[in-house]
């Protein structure tokens, strides 16, 4: 099975698809959202026991709508899910959303993690989610930065800044597919407080360091780190949300297993996760340009690069975080490294 990474090794290598960012330093949080030129197939799966979503019923397989028009990922815990109403009224704006008469609906399906208790101020007088969305959809193009930007801002690991990554790989067929993830997980990415990721096995040409897994023995006690292990920390701080992106031509069904596959690369990327307290989530979206020659052979495929790609995402995410006043975490550059 040959996979290689894309040129951008962006979820943007999926022909049509753009990403957008906005951020607000003093609030410490902020949006990250998906477009594409036309609306795309699209589903979900969520393992997180503590979600926070809008719109994702919709994306299941005997639901009415088929194309969705952007989908978002957000900080603010439920403040954020207003984001999608910002990105909504900036595509109303393009003419663009499911038409009902004269009525143009956008359909922006949204998930977002909790980043309240990160140090930043989030003592507003009016949900500042909404005018993010519009700013990361007006943000939007096909080169886009990683790290501490967008839904990724104020996100935390267990142990170190989380951030936002992205990662993408090319089938031998030709087919793309790629990762985008707000990583904030309740456990570490790192295999517990060592500087290697647990994404390590998959990683492409040092995209994130280039350590390799950790040698010598690991106890569990260990490894498994989660933000209860500090006790200043709030215990429901949590939650990976991802998108997994091809142009490869799918039934809202087929997206629905894609996202359901691509859920192993959280587990691959952060030790523990889809705990009763990480709201971990996984959208699935689909272009519909390239269809599959063997439609069982290749969603196999498929799923096994969706959830590589989200696993390298969430190290990159860590590997890609930089530091800001007020800061309660380092970042993994500032702890591990100087000099790379």
């Amino acid at each position: 099975m040959h996979l290689r990474p894309g040129p951008r090794n962006l979820i943007t290598d999926i022909a049509g698809i753009k990403v957008g960012n906005a951020a607000d330093a003093a609030l410490k949080s902020g949006t990250t959202v998906l477009v594409a030129e036309k609306p795309f197939i699209a589903s979900v799966d969520v393992m997180g026991g503590a979600p926070g979503a809008r719109e994702t019923e919709l994306l299941a397989p005997d639901k009415l709508v088929e194309g969705v028009d952007a989908l978002v990922l957000s900080g603010g815990s439920a403040f954020g899910l207003d984001a999608a109403s910002g990105v909504a009224d900036g595509l109303r704006a393009q003419g663009r959303g499911f038409r009902v008469g004269n009525a143009s609906v956008p359909i922006v399906p949204g998930a977002i993690i909790f980043d309240l208790l990160n140090g930043g101020d989030k003592n507003w007088d009016e949900n500042p989610y909404r005018q993010l969305g519009r700013d990361a959809l007006a943000a939007a193009g096909e080169d886009f930065a990683l790290g501490t930007v967008g839904a990724g801002t104020g996100a935390l690991t267990a142990n170190l800044k989380g951030g936002l990554g992205s990662a993408s790989l090319v089938l031998a067929n030709g087919i793309a597919v790629g990762a985008l993830v707000a990583a904030n997980p309740t456990g570490s990415v790192t295999m517990g407080d060592r500087a290697n990721f647990w994404a390590a096995p998959f990683e492409f040409e040092d995209e994130f360091g280039g350590l390799g897994p950790c040698t010598g023995p690991l106890a569990f006690a260990e490894t498994a780190l989660t933000k209860r292990d500090r006790a200043s920390e709030s215990p429901i701080a949590n939650t990976t949300i991802a998108i997994v992106a091809t142009d490869a031509i799918l039934t809202k069904a087929q997206a629905r297993r894609l996202a359901v596959a691509a859920q192993d690369g959280i587990a691959r990327g952060a030790s523990p996760s889809h705990t009763p307290v990480d709201g971990d989530l996984v959208f699935s979206a689909a272009t519909c340009a390239v269809p599959l020659a063997d439609p069982v052979r290749d969603a196999i495929t498929l799923g096994h690069a969706a959830a590589v790609c989200l696993s390298r995402a969430i190290a990159r995410a860590i590997y890609t975080a930089s530091p800001a006043p007020g800061d309660t975490l380092p970042t993994w550059r500032e702890k591990w490294g100087r000099g790379r």
